[in-house]
């Protein structure tokens, strides 16, 4: 090969991986070299296990096929910061559905990216002002990569952290698994100077800095593997305990006058699914004539703000049966909503 072939097989490499055929006329012209080059190309890009197919005719071109023995993913400078940038967006704020694996892509891609990248990335980011979620929970993302880092490097941390009653406090963590909750991230890990397990609301955390000092995982209390025997079942079932034992438990009971897959649809799934159910002669609780609607039966440990908050947001018409507290705190709001749309103008 010369000099500028493994720079041109890697940009062909690049093409391929869209999800296209490329006529060789147009894969030539983008490389500005012969058809009968990029054929030779195609030729070396097999021989190296990437499983290019061949189409004849007038419409027939190259395309690379997906499959187990895929090699690695080619991305140009364009693609990376692309995906950085969304990964970043989505990680630091921690939306539904974006959960550990995307961390971990992102720790994995910033620790690659050359240097001139990573600076585009944290151009784009700075320059990016983020819609307020309203409830302080927004993330730095590079905080969430050195965490995720740490944890899968077997690393020690130090960090500070702030407590809820705003406290002021240095830790020295084993970091175990970072748990994404759909609102907020936290992080299982083990103190050093407590000498005992604890949860760490990210969003808390600053200054997180890796020692470089590697520890073998501890088997958290009540499982029996480390971080290499199903180390995310175990950090989420611990959490979720430890989590049971700070918040008290809202037994939820309500009817939403909309189908199942309506509500299931607007309504975070931490809450829980609701189960198709008519009210009684086709009538919610209330005794509103609705027709067809589903009701929800489930615990959480959230804040009655914040699921009275997502109720609403579910924009149809419910009636809570319980609990009670959740049924004072609607009567509250919903008065002082009353209020705030009949004020003076």
């Amino acid at each position: 090969m010369t000099d500028t072939t493994p720079a041109r097989l890697l940009k062909l490499l690049s093409l391929l991986q869209t999800p296209r055929e490329w006529p060789g006329g147009e894969l030539a012209e983008r490389l500005d070299v012969t058809p009968r080059t990029i054929r030779r190309d195609i030729d070396r890009l097999r021989e190296l296990g990437y499983p290019v197919e061949a189409s004849r005719g007038s419409a027939g071109g190259y395309r690379l096929v997906a499959g187990a023995a895929l090699p690695p993913l080619v991305l140009d400078d364009e693609e990376a910061v692309a995906i950085a940038v969304g990964l970043r967006a989505g990680a630091g704020h921690a939306i539904e559905g974006v959960d550990e694996a995307s961390v971990r892509a992102l720790a994995k891609l910033e620790q690659v990216l050359p240097a001139r990248l990573r600076h585009r990335v944290s151009s784009l980011q700075n320059a990016t002002v983020p819609l307020a979620r309203g409830d302080g929970s927004t993330i730095d993302p590079r905080t969430l990569t050195t965490l995720a880092s740490a944890a899968t490097g077997q690393e020690r941390l130090r960090f500070a952290y702030r407590s809820g009653d705003g406290t002021e406090t240095r830790r020295q963590v084993e970091p175990y698994r970072l748990v994404s909750t759909g609102r907020r991230w936290y992080l299982v890990a083990y103190d050093l100077l407590r000498e005992d397990w604890r949860t760490f609301r990210v969003d808390r955390v600053s200054e997180p800095f890796a020692t470089g000092a590697r520890f073998t995982p501890r088997p958290l209390p009540g499982e029996s593997g480390g971080a290499d025997g199903g180390g995310a079942e175990d950090a989420a079932r611990y959490f979720a305990r430890s989590m049971a034992g700070r918040q008290p438990e809202l037994r939820l009971d309500v009817w939403f006058a909309a189908p199942a897959e309506f509500v299931v649809a607007r309504l975070p799934p931490t809450l829980g699914v609701p189960e198709p159910v008519p009210g009684p002669d086709g009538e919610n609780p209330s005794g509103e004539n609705s027709g067809n609607g589903c009701r929800l039966r489930s615990s959480c440990t959230d804040s009655l703000e914040w699921v009275a908050l997502r109720l609403a947001l579910v924009d149809c018409e419910f009636t809570v049966q319980g609990p009670p507290e959740l049924v004072e705190h609607l009567e509250r709001l919903g008065a002082r909503l009353t209020r705030a749309a009949g004020a003076p103008r």
